[in-house]
């Protein structure tokens, strides 16, 4: 009969399978070792020390392990089963080779199995059906072995991965702490990580990391650092690596601080982490390049002490007070493009999107407000540099 789709398909073996060929497994497993590496090139090697003793056990767990299914509705794989083909997918990862040579492998040994058990069992005296379950079993069995050992593979080189990054987290974190020349390249070299001569540091909330190691590569050192993600990334090439940096970042709330020597690190993420915290920058949409703290340098300065900005903001702004805030708030744009580009009409009315006739007339109305406080290097400088802060 036909077994149910929730059994295994041994269920249905008879039990005198296993009795036939038990005597004949050493046979069957040196069958299987010999031939192993005429079938998979990749381990043409002598069957010896650990590797030799590795296969050789898996082959005889595996052939006891199959011989006890027959009849049963026991678990392709016991828990010890199961941790002996985890290692040997492991194996492959420490080995260098691909997970698909242990799977043909496997591939290799049920069709020996299969042969042996042929010439072992008398096969005309079984049913249909039971020949059909013999090679559903032995294949089925072969999956949950490759299931394991793929299973095996994928944990060891994502450990792998979370070392090899945590590494490269303590590499970044000790260029920022500015330790020794020496122990720093110590550490890059162990990690095949070639010191950069210049590098630029940026910040970026956590919520935003995912997918930013993918995007700057190999080169750039990235790790969490409590509230923010710290990112070091050579800058030797200035133009392509801005392009690199805007093209990876974006969208991501970065802040990236200016080139400095990489034993100088540290005050690039200074920088960066000061640009934020001062609200320098705020980009939080999806297509917003990151800010670079080299563009904003001046009102960094301005906003290191916003009390000072504040009230040079208010004797120097105070020709505005009074006004309706949509006036105020034309003007004061129209002065600090006025200022920005020294009083020509052209640039001020590209910036402001306005006509120059626009731009002609409100200058006049700054400079009745103002009177000759503008004529004043000194003044300008300031209302300059309080409208840059961002007061209105």
């Amino acid at each position: 009969m036909p077994h149910a789709t929730s059994d295994p398909p041994w269920l249905s073996l008879p039990a005198e399978i296993s009795t036939v060929l038990r005597p004949v497994i050493g046979e069957i497993v040196e069958a299987i070792i010999d031939g192993i590496p005429r079938d998979v090139p990749v381990y043409a090697m002598p069957m010896e020390g650990r590797f030799g003793q590795g296969v050789r056990q898996g082959v005889t767990i595996a052939l006891n392990r199959f011989l006890d299914l027959p009849g049963t509705r026991l678990p392709a794989l016991s828990e010890d089963g199961k941790w002996v083909y985890e290692n040997l997918g492991r194996g492959e990862v420490r080995s260098g080779r691909s997970l698909e040579s242990l799977l043909s492998a496997y591939r290799y040994g049920a069709r020996v199995t299969l042969r042996a058990i042929s010439r072992t069992v008398d096969v005309s005296e079984l049913a249909p059906d039971v020949i059909l379950s013999l090679g559903e079993s032995l294949f089925a069995y072969i999956d949950e072995l490759s299931a394991a050992s793929a299973q095996g593979y994928a944990l060891e080189q994502s450990e792998r991965a979370g070392e090899h990054q945590r590494r490269r987290g303590e590499l970044l974190e000790m260029i920022l702490r500015g330790e020794t020349e020496s122990g720093v390249q110590r550490a890059a070299t162990a990690l095949g990580w070639q010191l950069p001569d210049v590098v630029v540091v940026a910040t970026l909330p956590p919520s935003r990391l995912e997918g930013v190691r993918a995007a700057l590569g190999p080169e750039a050192l990235v790790a969490e650092r409590g509230t923010e993600v710290a990112v070091i990334v050579p800058f030797g090439s200035p133009a392509s690596r801005t392009k690199e940096l805007n093209r990876g970042l974006r969208g991501r709330q970065a802040i990236i601080g200016p080139a400095r020597p990489w034993q100088q690190a540290a005050e690039s993420l200074h920088l960066a982490v000061s640009a934020g915290a001062h609200g320098l920058a705020d980009p939080a949409g999806e297509e917003d390049p990151p800010v670079w703290v080299e563009e904003h340098l001046a009102e960094l300065v301005v906003r290191a002490e916003p009390l000072a900005t504040a009230d040079l903001a208010r004797r120097r702004l105070a020709p505005l007070d009074g006004l309706r805030p949509a006036v105020r708030g034309r003007l004061a744009e129209t002065l600090l493009s006025w200022l920005r580009h020294q009083g020509q009409r052209a640039p001020i009315a590209a910036e402001l999107f306005v006509h120059q006739q626009t731009v002609g007339y409100r200058v006049g109305q700054l400079k009745e407000l103002f009177g000759e406080a503008l004529d004043d290097p000194e003044v300008r400088f300031e209302l300059e540099l309080v409208l840059r802060a961002g007061h209105r």
